[in-house]
């Protein structure tokens, strides 16, 4: 299973006071409501998926890939300006020279490219047991 997520902000985890939130009307309550539900879905979507794969002793066979810190306009869902794009590219290629986790060293780019091998191998072997 390859699963591509949309990225999430570094910023949902940020704390605020008493005072400020006191202020917050409703937009700004739902704002960052919205950011925490959206990043603790992503968040255990990933930890659900590989806790099953882990137990069928499968692990290999699942790849989660989602910048967990994005900033600034790549936030932005419904920016689809060239600038954006342009930073969008930028945060893929930097991700892929990180490592998968803090348990896999393996980057992503060689993730990646173990995981393509690992479809090509089993699409082959399906093609040759249907030509029997």
């Amino acid at each position: 299973l390859l699963s591509l997520g949309t990225g999430t902000t570094s910023e949902f985890d940020k704390t605020y006071t008493a005072e400020e939130t006191a202020k917050w009307g409703a937009i700004q309550w739902m704002l960052v409501i919205q950011r925490m539900t959206d990043a603790a879905s992503s968040y255990m979507t990933d930890y659900y998926l590989s806790t099953v794969f882990r137990a069928q002793n499968s692990q290999k066979n699942y790849l989660r890939v989602q910048e967990n810190a994005l900033t600034g306009t790549t936030t932005e869902m419904d920016d689809a300006s060239e600038a954006n794009m342009e930073s969008l590219v930028q945060v893929g290629e930097n991700l892929l020279k990180k490592p998968v986790s803090k348990d896999n060293p393996e980057t992503y780019e060689e993730a990646l490219k173990r995981f393509a091998k690992l479809l090509s191998d089993r699409k082959k072997l399906r093609a040759n047991k249907a030509s029997y």
